[in-house]
This record gives C-alpha cells, sequence and structure tokens, in this order.
C-alpha cells in the first residue's frame, strides 16, 4: 500500500485550518502539520517534509503567504496550492510571481480541492524528477575531460600509456584527456642543464623527456 502524500496546511483561521484537515484526512492523505503565519511556516515545514503546502494567502502578521510561498519554493523546492477567499485580479497576479502549483478557492468544493491537490502533486513529482536528471547531468558533464585512477607512466621516458594500450607523451595524453592547454616552456633546471649541451637538448625534446 502506497505512503500517503503528507500536505502541509498554512491558514490563520482555526476553523477553516481544523475542517480543511479532516477534508485531507478522509481523502487519504496525511496532515504533515499546521501553521497559522508565514513565519511560523517557514520555520516548520522543513522538519515535517510535505510533498505539498496548502497555502492561504492572506495571513496574520507581516509575511503574507505569497512571500511565504515564494520563499519556501525558492529555498526548499515545495509545491505550494493556494487557498483564498479573493478573486480578484491583483491579488492573483501577485501571487503569480511565485510560480504556484495551483488555487483553490473558499469556500472549498471536495472535488475541487482533490484535483487541484493531485495535479500539484503530479507536477511537483515531475519538476523534483526533472532536477535529479539535470544533476545528474551536471555531474556527469563536470567528470568529462577529468583525469581520474592511476596512470600507468614510463619511469625513464615519462611517457603515459592510455586506454587502448598506446604509449604516448604528456603533452598528448593531457590534451586528449583534458580541456587544459599546453604552453611549452623551458623550467631553469632545463635549461641550466642543456644550455652547453645542444644535442642532448634536442635529444631531450624528440624522447619527450
Amino acid at each position: 500500500m502506497p505512503t500517503p502524500k503528507r500536505i502541509f496546511i498554512v491558514e490563520d483561521q482555526a476553523i477553516i485550518a481544523a475542517d480543511l484537515a479532516d477534508r485531507l484526512r478522509k481523502m487519504g492523505y496525511e496532515v504533515a502539520g499546521t501553521a497559522i503565519s508565514g513565519e511560523q511556516a517557514i520555520e516548520a515545514i522543513p522538519g515535517t517534509q510535505p510533498h505539498l503546502v496548502l497555502m492561504d494567502i492572506v495571513l496574520g502578521g507581516e509575511m503574507d503567504g505569497v512571500k511565504a510561498a515564494e520563499i519556501l519554493t525558492q529555498r526548499d523546492q515545495i509545491p505550494v496550492v493556494f487557498l483564498t477567499a479573493h478573486g480578484d485580479t491583483a491579488t492573483t497576479e501577485r501571487a503569480q510571481i511565485t510560480g504556484p502549483f495551483g488555487y483553490v478557492l473558499k469556500p472549498f468544493d471536495q472535488r475541487e480541492l482533490r484535483v487541484a491537490i493531485e495535479i500539484a502533486l503530479y507536477r511537483g513529482s515531475v519538476e523534483a524528477e526533472l532536477r535529479r536528471i539535470n544533476r545528474e547531468l551536471q555531474e556527469a558533464l563536470e567528470k568529462v575531460k577529468t583525469l581520474e585512477g592511476i596512470l600507468p607512466i614510463c619511469a625513464w621516458c615519462k611517457k603515459i600509456r592510455d586506454e587502448e594500450g598506446r604509449w604516448q607523451t604528456v603533452e598528448r595524453y593531457l590534451m586528449g584527456h583534458s580541456d587544459a592547454k599546453l604552453s611549452h616552456c623551458i623550467c631553469p633546471d632545463c635549461e641550466g642543464k642543456y644550455r652547453t649541451n645542444p644535442q642532448a637538448a634536442q635529444q631531450a625534446s624528440s624522447d619527450g623527456v
């Protein structure tokens, strides 16, 4: 039997919150918790790990539902469905900034409430899966052209054996297995060692040392 989806209620009217919690339980959902203000909600919600938040737009306190939803969406990436008795354009347009997963008008219609919740839960699961895929893709891209593991390198000529068993100079191997761009120069030790022996310098260069 699947685990019930957890829903957190943010509603400052106790009677409405209690009625909503009862409706949710009868529909088979689990009430993760309740809050009466935006401040209380953003503090309590991370610890309850809900799948969805039902958020009243008009709340007592300095933080209304729109601001609380904005914080929850950005910080916790939890789907938010707004509860409101205000169907005016100004309220709706302001709430749109948070990218809500739906609206439910008061007084609640049981069918509309369930439909809004199920759509939001489905959309939330899809977006969560997309975020997971994007994270894995980003991690894979970061590993591309990154050298890992043990590299077989000749103790004498310093050539590296690649995955196909071919021996390559360090420069050629690095250019083929990383995004590094190489610039040749002469270190002070080699300059002093080969300055007086041009033939040795030429041989060292051809050997890849």
